[in-house]
């Protein structure tokens, strides 16, 4: 299963050889936690030194070093505190050395530096590529010596893997496949990776970073190529005018598509304006290998991909949002495709590109490996458990615990780009009160501050005239929350701009380079990696938006968004030197280190209240601080709600449980815009089947350009959109008792909300490459609809166990696909045999109170529990033990419900319950109702105390 990594040379030094003789003769010496190992015959681009040391009994620390000086820089991802000291031994024997703890063995070649990391039965649960896979090539960052470093290893040949961040190109499983970590409007970049063998790697490394396969993909121009006439060497590109399509502009060859970023525009041919420009390239490809070749199409505007006249790609993103999509093509060597690709960039600056990569040999697609631009060692930690949950949580240990997020942002935020008023918020939130429909928070976006003053963060008062005044109206009179953009960026003409940069908090790169922004200014952002220049950042937030009232921050363009649309080498630069160094050792960080300003400036400012940040990007640690992630710009199309699935799952299997879209896409084509007919009728359908999935998201929300995104706005009360959405809201706030106890979880049990299949079915491999479908906590399957005009979707059950329709309460065994009915108004939902469903009054804000008892639905078959997490919701007090659980188990042999005895208390502690229980069967289909009605089959009266009823 292992390779040969690639060589590279790379000279060290004398103080390499010095630090040899530090070395006893056996090449190793103990460390309180752990050894250093001297690798005895290291090539000249390998590691020289190892050094493994013990975290817990299921997490190993690796860290590899070309010189004796292991470097010292504190990671930015990782909690900054001292383990616990734990138990290991270790053995040296026939030039290994193997430091064992009570569940994990990691044996290290002395020779080579190679590591096997073993259970205790001697099982291989992962392994460095032959000769340890470790590489270092010398680099030169600001007058420094810096390093590329890449580290490999191999898998089994079934094995799958997840997490990463979130990426666009529709994948779920990596296996095989390129990831790129480099943080992106749309794209997430976080260097932990899961694995379906139950062990994850989090690679400690804040640069850009290449993984699984860390292979570039190839220019189209290394494929054999031909004209549309059959001259080899090229395709014909056709330049068309838009506004007459049969007038030819210009043709000529091309044996490359590589419009990536704005820098590349200049390869155009002279006079092209692509505003008013139709592309074609026409010819056909030829490849040296069968098997499946991946191709990575880069687009905005309009692209259709043809191979063989079938079409393999149809997409649409706009001209200034460009994204990724992966295509993957079974091809025979020698065989000639025909190919077509037809472009309308739609707008002045559209880019796309189109390259491949070669099909895999099962040894290249068994590699996987990390692959980073800066640093001066390699460091990884290996995390083991029983379980992607168990993984997660050895995450959590290294770089913190999930915070418990206010209860509001649970329930539904309505959002648009922009609120351009003060009355427009409120008479917004007015309409959702008057027509009962359920609302937590309403989100303004950018532009609040006057015109040309980007960076004041101030209200422009002509259109805000009196925010504090609007804030409290929003609490007191309609129980709303009220969330802010807030961004990195200044513009050159504010004082705030000119107060830090004298203090040199400012990156000011970009104002130096002249350049403007959209709207036409100079502008620059700060620097969050300087601690100070977190707290003046925080102090200019505190004095003009949070002592207005403001509930939470929406951190846009975190990535950071510097210049739209440049190559990363470009916006590297333009961020240029920080407070920690060179751009390039911590590009992918920037988000980390300013949610960590707001989050620490208003814990500082308001010990009490919860905080809560919603951020464009994210990052390994990024859940310590109180932080969710949402998916970016992303367009309003049916391919977009279908990516957004691996997208949030991947996010979400990357130790970050708090991920959301928006509901209805964010960038929108001009057909939509003022739609009528057919138009008008795909884009209600688009919202509706958005809003059924956006409901088993963590965070359940609307946001995006024109047209309006409120429910009203999208359809009358009449027509089947609005019926659908309405009745998904009121799923959401039904569920809210499951939906804030899984919230819970994630706090206290290290949870993950939205599950990937593999996550809890592990042992049936039909689920590795399921992309469709998720978990949402741990018994509601579901299965959204990502089509138009689609009735039906077909559905896998997991098997080892059966499954209840949530509608109907029919039983089917699992284990199998089936054909589920997918009205327009439902997506497929089924319930996990042996699931506890807590469902709450009809509310319209998470707050609202109820006399109103909660009702247990118990759907039988297998041994089944949940466990009720109640707290204040809105401050901190969870932290100090001030909170209550219930625990319901129900017993399948005994047909028994035991409600356990209350643990822990809180203020405003409901003491008194009635619970309404309703047991499902496969032959007593009770339906869960929406509307809570009060029908039971049987009630429990409950003080605190432990009772059983018999089902």
């Amino acid at each position: 299963m292992a390779c040969n990594n690639l060589k590279f040379k790379v000279f060290f030094g004398a103080v390499f050889f010095t630090a040899l003789s530090a070395f006893a003769q056996d090449g190793f010496k103990n460390l309180t936690d752990g050894i250093e190992i001297k690798i005895s015959k290291p090539a000249k681009n390998d590691a020289a030194f190892v050094k493994i040391q013990v975290i817990t009994d299921d997490i190993i620390h690796v860290s590899a070093s070309p010189v004796a000086v292991f470097d010292a820089t504190k990671s930015l991802m990782l909690l900054d505190t001292q383990p616990a000291v734990v138990k290991f031994t270790t053995k040296n024997s026939n030039d290994l050395v193997i430091v064992s703890t009570k569940n994990l063995d990691a044996v290290v070649s002395t020779i080579t530096g190679e590591i096997v990391f073993k259970d205790k039965s001697g099982k291989i649960l992962l392994q460095e590529t032959a000769y340890g896979g470790k590489s270092f090539t010398g680099t030169t960052l600001e007058g420094e010596q810096s390093y590329s470093i890449r580290q490999s290893f191999t898998s089994d040949d079934d094995e799958a893997f997840y997490g990463l961040g979130q990426h666009q190109n529709g994948a779920f499983n990596y296996k095989g496949t390129k990831v790129l970590l480099s943080q992106y409007n749309t794209e997430v970049g976080v260097p932990f990776l899961i694995s379906s063998k139950n062990y994850g790697i989090l690679w400690d490394n804040n640069s850009i970073t290449k993984s699984i396969d860390t292979h570039d993909y190839e220019n189209l121009s290394t494929l054999k190529l031909f004209s549309d006439k059959g001259e080899q060497g090229w395709l014909t590109a056709t330049y068309y005018d838009k506004n007459n399509p049969g007038k030819i502009i210009t043709a000529r060859p091309e044996s490359y598509i590589d419009y990536s970023y704005i820098p590349s525009l200049k390869n155009l041919p002279d006079g092209i304006n692509l505003k008013n420009t139709l592309v074609k390239w026409e010819g056909s490809i030829e490849s040296g290998f069968t098997g499946e070749h991946q191709f990575n199409l880069w687009y905005s505007g309009y692209v259709k991909l043809y191979i063989d006249d079938k079409p393999v790609a149809d997409r649409w993103r706009q001209g200034w949002n460009a994204s990724t999509h992966l295509i993957k093509l079974n091809l025979e060597k020698g065989k000639k495709y025909k190919i077509k690709i037809d472009w309308d960039p739609v707008s002045a600056e559209s880019f796309l590109a189109l390259n491949w990569s070669k099909p895999l040999t099962k040894e290249l697609k068994n590699e996987f490996a990390f692959e980073s631009e800066a640093g001066q060692k390699i460091d990884y930690y290996f995390i083991s458990g029983n379980s992607m949950d168990k993984v997660i949580s050895g995450y959590r240990q290294l770089t913190g615990k999930a915070t418990l997020l206010p209860k509001w942002t649970m329930g539904f935020w309505q959002s648009r780009e922009r609120y351009n008023n003060q009355e427009e918020i409120l008479s917004t939130v007015a309409e959702f009160r008057k027509r009962k429909i359920g609302l937590d928070n309403i989100v303004l976006d950018w532009r609040y501050w006057k015109e040309g003053q980007w960076g004041t963060q101030q209200f422009d008062t002509d259109r805000f005239p009196d925010a504090a005044a609007m804030t409290k109206t929003l609490h007191d009179k309609y129980h709303t929350n009220f969330m802010i953009s807030v961004w990195a960026k200044f513009y050159e003409n504010t004082q705030n701009y000119q107060d830090l940069k004298a203090k040199g908090f400012m990156l000011t790169r970009n104002v130096s380079d002249g350049r403007l922004d959209w709207l036409g200014f100079k502008n620059a952002i700060y620097d969050p990696y300087n601690p100070e220049a977190r707290k003046a950042f925080w102090k200019l937030l505190d004095a003009n938006l949070y002592k207005k009232g403001i509930d939470a921050w929406w951190m846009d363009a975190s990535e950071p968004d510097v210049h739209s649309n440049m190559p990363p080498d470009v916006r590297k630069e333009m961020i240029g030197h920080n407070y920690l160094g060179a751009p390039e050792k911590n590009y992918n960080a920037f988000s980390l280190v300013n949610a960590q300003g707001i989050y620490e400036g208003q814990r500082s400012a308001n010990p009490d209240k919860r905080v809560f940040i919603l951020t464009r990007s994210g990052f390994a640690g990024l859940q310590r601080y109180a932080a969710a992630t949402w998916s970016g710009d992303i367009g309003s199309r049916w391919e977009d709600l279908q990516n957004q699935i691996p997208a949030g799952l991947n996010f979400s299997m990357s130790g970050l449980p708090y991920w959301t879209s928006d509901i209805g896409g964010f960038s929108v084509e001009k057909r939509y815009e003022n739609a009528t007919g057919e138009t008008l009728e795909e884009w209600r359908e688009l919202n509706a089947r958005w809003h059924q999935y956006g409901v088993f998201c963590p965070l359940f929300r609307a946001h995006g350009q024109f047209p309006y995104r409120e429910i009203y706005n999208i359809a009358p009360d009449d027509h089947p959109a609005y019926k659908s959405i309405l009745y998904y809201n009121k799923l959401r706030y039904r569920l809210m008792p499951y939906i804030y106890s899984l919230a819970g979880k994630v706090y206290h049990e290290d949870y993950t909300m939205m599950r990937g299949l593999p996550m809890d079915f592990s042992s049936d491999k039909k689920v590795l490459n399921i992309a469709n479908q998720f978990m949402f906590g741990p018994s509601i399957l579901v299965n959204p609809v990502t089509e138009y005009k689609k009735r039906n979707r077909e559905v896998y059950l997991p098997g080892n166990t059966g499954w209840y329709d949530f509608y109907t309460s029919e039983f089917t065994e699992g284990g199998k696909t089936i054909t589920a009915e997918a009205t327009y108004e439902k997506i497929p939902l089924y319930i996990k045999e042996g699931s506890i469903l807590i469902a709450g009054a009809n509310i319209e804000y998470t707050s609202q109170k109820s006399t109103e008892p909660l009702t247990i639905y118990v759907y039988t078959g297998n041994n089944a529990s949940f466990t009720l997490y109640e707290d204040e919701g809105i401050n901190n007090n969870y932290e100090k033990g001030q909170f209550a659980t219930i625990d319901f188990n129900y017993n399948e042999a005994t047909k028994t419900l035991t409600v356990s005895n209350r643990k822990g208390s809180f203020k405003g502690m409901e003491k008194d319950r009635v619970f309404n229980v309703v047991y499902v069967s496969k032959t007593k289909k009770s339906v869960f109702n929406l509307l809570s009605d009060g029908k039971y089959d049987k009630q429990i009266k409950y003080s605190g105390k432990k009772a059983e009823i018999k089902l």
